[in-house]
């Protein structure tokens, strides 16, 4: 972790003409950017023509990619790089996220830190979607945890359109904190805070700030990767326990 180097990144990222084109012009391409300069290293090019895909890094140790939304993007992309060699998942969570508004008239609020604190488990909705290459001897999966600043569009409904509203960008402010994840008994630390020794998937939601929807592709993507197991019934729910013999 280098948060001296991540903050040259940003500067990079957020000058010359991605700075001029204004915020939000590029899809999210700030924060990719940003996290793509930090992992470059000695000897790495980017967009690289792998095959029929184009990797973000790729250099003697292998290829690292950044996705700050939707694993399923991954799925033919890790079919065919994983043979070739180590591939890095780099996986943006905003630790500390202020708000800003952006009117339909065009007004802007002043910045607003967001209550909301995400958790490493955020990610396992995610991995959900490329549950079939979780033990790949050659995956490795980074999170990053930044400060970040989020505009969204004032554009949803009720309590003045701020529910169900767009996120237009997020531009990286600070590195807070890194999480590797290089074998399956990693997964371990991904579990959320404060998990009883055996739960319900409604406890797992509680603790994890996950949707219920969310939460059953979060126990899905442990139960793959051998983290949790299943270990009776409370009522009418399955419960859940941590699998000891995974460690």
């Amino acid at each position: 972790m280098d948060p001296a180097r991540f903050a040259a990144a940003c500067e990079a990222a957020l000058t010359g003409d991605r700075a001029r084109q204004g915020i939000g012009t590029l899809g999210e391409r700030s924060l990719h950017a940003a996290l793509k300069e930090y992992f470059r290293g000695d000897g790495d090019e980017t967009e690289v023509p792998v095959g029929r895909f184009v990797a973000d890094i790729r250099g003697p140790g292998g290829i690292t990619e950044v996705q700050t939304r939707d694993f399923n993007r991954l799925r033919g992309k890790l079919e065919h790089f994983l043979p070739l060699g180590p591939v890095t998942v780099v996986y943006p969570i905003p630790a500390l996220k202020w708000l800003v508004w952006l009117g339909e008239d065009g007004s802007i609020t002043p910045r607003r830190k967001s209550p909301k604190r995400a958790q490493a488990c955020e990610v396992l909705p995610e991995l959900s979607k490329i549950k079939p290459w979780l033990g790949h001897e050659n995956l490795r999966l980074c999170l990053v945890f930044l400060e970040v600043e989020e505009y969204r569009l004032q554009n949803g409904w009720g309590n003045n359109g701020k529910r169900g509203s767009t996120r237009y960008e997020r531009l990286p402010l600070a590195l807070l904190g890194e999480l590797w994840v290089r074998s399956l008994s990693d997964y371990q630390r991904l579990l959320p805070a404060g998990l009883p020794e055996e739960f319900t998937a409604k406890e797992f939601a509680k603790a994890g700030k996950l949707s219920p929807k969310k939460a059953s592709f979060a126990l899905g993507t442990l139960r793959e990767a051998g983290t949790i197991r299943q270990v009776g019934k409370r009522g009418r729910a399955f419960l859940y326990g941590r699998n000891t013999e995974r460690g």
